[in-house]
């Protein structure tokens, strides 16, 4: 049966929330978003991933609340405390350790786990207390619902798993009810609300009126924009709605950010001489705030315009006359008070992100597809610079479409996804995955140099068995099966090692391009057989996240195996 209780948190590089749907199964289904912002006067369906922590490390505010206390503190007592924003960042593209630290925004450092953990154990009581405060009477608890988390979908198995143990530490899940929590991966939700949307849900003329999810046989990219990453997946709708993904996740982490970064290396160029620098070094809780504004003036196709904090006003008065500044940049000008950005500049503050985003669409459209739709989402797709762009390179051969409430659509999916994981009926394997086993050495096939000994016997060792392939496609609910047996008569457990790599037909687990992604255990309790006995591995490669459990044939006895992909 479908779950009905169900909360999905969008945890964002820029921005995170959370829709809830708490109607009985036999009911349709009422999702309900958190509207963020109130305090500060404002009412958005995110709210800024920024949280704030005391000199003791002790969690003082998430969100809105967290930017308005930090920009409040200021001077010396700023210095102190631990801000951090944007550090969802911190788990693409690197090698994760459970004791990894990550710097807040005045250079301090905080284990990453803690500052992930907070963030979530935030989410989940916000969460809990908007519901509670709506049911007349009645509690939930944490584990009356499925949870749903979105991730970036090229994010690896590591990030995944920090995600989950992070979650697990902030109580949304426990120890042994880990199925309760599932993992969604971003592009994949918004798609899956997105195909349900009439024309009139789009910001789009050329939109037939159909849904795409009555359109059999459709293909469509789906581009989400968030705040780190620019995240792009390929669906093709088949029978009944539900999805195959053609081509394997790709993106790049260029996404809103480097924008931010750009406008912030502008000023820098403008208030020369040092005195940008100070202003960063005295007044971070004001560069916060400037950052925030900037994302809204990111969605002008316009010039735009804000204010000159007093602070850095009068550091830059120290050293020339504020026009002075102005005089040898190109794109910014002074204005009794405001500093004013061409849209040009502005532009150009986009265009890596855009080259990038032109790159990648670019190498799926020259293959056999036949891509109707390009679909941006994420909180950069509201970007009037980023649309006509998309708009201009490729609205000739496919209908842009963007959602009005493109924000939304990230966390509106998952909740669909989170009673349906079968939604996505395949994917697009992006490795071959295999593990290392011995066989019986032949001196025909085998390098000389993997043979030892047990016993009497020559064995072979680290030879790569492949349990799926880079490309293939795998249902979601598929399992790929492997008989194990024991080299020594009377071992206890097994211990397995698990790779990756980009190649087809890697013979052993330390040729090229292959790298070792992981171990498990499985426990062999019943030694009776011996030698002769057999573990059957069972591993599903088609969900979000892998999973696998191995079942003692001999005994019968079945266990979950424990992938470990991070560092310790």
């Amino acid at each position: 049966m479908e779950d009905s209780f169900i909360i999905a948190i969008d945890f964002g590089t820029s921005y995170s929330g959370y829709v809830f749907n708490i109607t009985p199964s036999h009911e349709e289904p009422d999702p309900q978003l958190k509207m963020w912002g109130k305090e500060v006067g404002l009412q958005t369906p995110k709210t800024p991933t920024c949280i704030l922590f005391d000199e003791s490390e002790e969690f003082v505010a998430f969100g809105y609340e967290a930017i308005e206390s930090y920009n409040n503190i200021g001077g010396e007592d700023a210095k102190r405390h631990y801000f951090f924003q944007n550090f969802k960042m911190a788990l693409y593209g690197k090698e994760l350790r459970r004791d990894m630290k990550i710097q807040a925004a005045n250079g301090k450092e905080m284990a990453a786990l803690k500052v992930f953990t907070e963030a979530l154990r935030f989410l989940k009581e916000d969460a809990l207390k908007t519901i509670n405060s709506n049911t007349a009477g009645m509690v939930f608890l944490a584990s009356d619902f499925t949870w749903v988390l979105t991730v970036p979908a090229i994010w690896d198995q590591p990030a995944k798993q920090f995600m989950r143990e992070a979650a697990t530490l902030a109580g949304i899940v426990e120890e042994g009810s880990e199925e309760r929590l599932v993992i969604a991966l971003e592009p994949e939700a918004a798609s899956i609300w997105c195909k349900k949307l009439p024309a009139e849900g789009f910001i789009s003329e050329k939109h037939n009126g159909t849904p795409l999810d009555q359109c059999q046989g459709s293909q469509y990219i789906v581009v989400d924009c968030g705040g780190g990453t620019i995240d792009i997946t390929v669906h093709e709708v088949l029978e009944r709605g539900v999805l195959k993904e053609l081509h394997k996740a790709s993106g790049n982490n260029l996404g809103g950010q480097t924008v931010d970064r750009k406008f912030k290396e502008f000023l820098r160029e403008i208030f020369s001489d040092g005195v940008w620098d100070e202003y960063e070094e005295n007044y971070p809780s004001e560069v916060q705030k400037l950052l925030y504004d900037f994302t809204l003036l990111k969605q002008s196709g316009e010039d735009v315009q804000f204010t000159c904090s007093f602070n850095l006003g009068t550091l830059a008065q120290k050293k020339k006359t504020l026009e002075k500044f102005f005089e040898s940049v190109e794109g910014a000008s002074w204005n009794n008070g405001s500093i004013k950005i061409s849209k040009e500049k502005m532009r150009y503050f986009f265009e890596e992100s855009l080259q990038a985003i032109t790159k990648n669409l670019g190498e799926i459209l020259k293959r056999k597809y036949s891509i109707e739709y390009i679909l941006l989402v994420g909180g950069l797709a509201n970007s009037q610079i980023l649309h006509q762009y998309i708009i201009d390179q490729f609205g000739d051969t496919c209908t842009i479409l963007c959602p009005f409430r493109a924000q939304e659509a990230i966390m509106r999916g998952a909740v669909e996804f989170g009673r349906n994981p079968s939604w996505v009926a395949s994917r697009k394997s992006p490795y071959t995955y295999g593990v290392a086993l011995c066989e019986p050495f032949d001196e025909l096939k085998h390098k000389p140099e993997k043979k030892f000994m047990v016993g009497e016997e020559e064995w072979c060792c680290d030879r790569f068995v492949k349990l799926v392939q880079a490309g293939e496609d795998v249902r979601w609910d598929e399992i790929r099966e492997h008989i194990h047996r024991p080299l020594e008569k009377y071992q206890t457990w097994m211990t397995m090692r698990f790779y990756r790599t980009e190649r087809i037909f890697p013979k052993y687990v330390d040729d090229l391009g292959v790298e070792e992604v992981g171990s498990f255990h499985v426990p062999m309790p019943d030694i009776s057989g011996g030698r002769e006995r057999q573990v059957r591995l069972e591993i599903r490669f088609g969900s979000t996240e892998i999973t696998a459990t191995a079942i003692d044939v001999t005994s019968g006895s079945k266990g979950s195996i424990k992938f470990d992909f991070i560092k310790t």
